[in-house]
């Protein structure tokens, strides 16, 4: 992972956000051959949760990134309930901060497909291999479909033995 991206996974779980690894990095992570360049995260929308995402975003400029004057990230005990996703432009780079995936479901049952792994000596979610495949044909957007066609390799090259995935399990 690169820099300013891996520095933005390093902030969250220092922060101690709870969040599940998903999309482009997450196909990285399992070996997939495609550049990313925003990390997105699936995470618990409660207020505690996103008050550390905030705090771990403090001092990078966060501002929301689908709005024409791209206000900035200013969340509160009171106002965390009325966010659904979070698509973020930092200075180390864009974050897209999901309450559910789609073909998944929600935060609880993102974690329930995802597995640990560490990373930079920090440990963190990700999703498994067979969820992050669901996830993207549930998308099936042109990059969605060739990340697929790579996982579905990948899979198959560790059920044949020749190759650990980044959690360290073939």
């Amino acid at each position: 992972m690169s820099g300013g991206l891996l520095d933005l996974l390093e902030r969250l779980v220092d922060a101690g956000v709870d969040f599940v690894l998903v999309g482009g990095y997450a196909g990285v992570v399992h070996g997939c051959t495609y550049v990313t360049q925003d990390v997105d995260i699936c995470c618990d929308f409660s207020a505690v949760n996103l008050l550390a995402f905030q705090e771990a975003l403090s001092g990078l400029h966060p501002v929301h990134r689908m709005t024409p004057d791209r206000k900035p990230l200013d969340l509160t005990a009171s106002n965390a309930a009325e966010f659904k996703n979070l698509y973020l432009d930092t200075d180390l780079g864009p974050i897209d901060c999901l309450s559910e995936i789609q073909g998944l479901g929600g935060y609880d049952q993102v974690v329930r497909v995802s597995s640990p792994i560490d990373v930079e000596g920090r440990r963190l979610r990700v999703l498994t291999i067979d969820a992050l495949i669901v996830a993207k044909e549930t998308m099936n957007r042109a990059r969605d479909r060739e990340a697929v066609r790579q996982l579905k390799v990948v899979r198959r090259l560790r059920e044949e033995g020749g190759l650990t995935d980044g959690c360290g399990q073939s």
